[in-house]
């Protein structure tokens, strides 16, 4: 696993499952929010997001975290394995809740020197409220994932499918075992 690209519903934990393995790979870590959004919730358009993804994929090995299904060419060329975050809707509605709250409280800034944050109105009063989009994305990503694993056109992807919090952290823990027993390269 040198190319790898964490895939999953909003608010499944994408972010924090995608650094905590970076650092256990010793690996970059990309998200692909960070490169859409500029400043002030200003989307990049497809052409400026392809460039920029472009050239963080120049790199030898990396942890891609995020969707963007207009991206699939790009992303999955190279990619050796996908790793699917697929939980419950109920789970995956309840951390997203707590996440935009606690971002919401806290007035974090979510992507550096964007000056993008969660605010009550545009998480409760929005139609771009990311809680009306999880609803409207969560069968279709559910869908959309699930066929991909039975692609012909990805066959030289390995895709991992992780259901639960419980499989994501044995998966991390058999990883930095692994890691710390054979080195970063997966070799004794």
């Amino acid at each position: 696993m040198r190319r790898i690209n964490v895939i999953g519903s909003t608010g499944s934990g994408k972010s924090c499952f995608a650094r905590a393995l970076a650092q256990h790979l010793s690996l970059e870590y990309i998200q692909l929010d960070q490169l859409h959004w500029k400043a002030d919730w200003v989307e990049s358009s497809s052409e400026e997001l392809f460039v920029k993804l472009e050239q963080k994929l120049l790199a030898e090995s990396w942890i891609l975290d995020g969707n963007y299904s207009k991206t699939n060419a790009i992303k999955w060329r190279d990619v050796d394995t996908i790793i699917w975050l697929d939980y419950s809707f109920p789970r995956t509605f309840g951390r997203l809740l707590r996440r935009t709250l606690t971002r919401v409280l806290t007035r974090q800034e979510l992507w550096p020197g964007t000056g993008n944050v969660e605010t009550w109105r545009g998480t409760f009063l929005s139609s771009d409220s990311i809680l009306i989009w999880l609803l409207r994305t969560y069968s279709k990503n559910r869908r959309s994932y699930g066929v991909l694993q039975l692609s012909p056109k990805y066959r030289h992807i390995r895709v991992i499918r992780l259901r639960s919090p419980a499989q994501t952290n044995a998966f991390l823990k058999e990883v930095q075992v692994r890691n710390s027993v054979c080195g970063s390269d997966g070799n004794p």
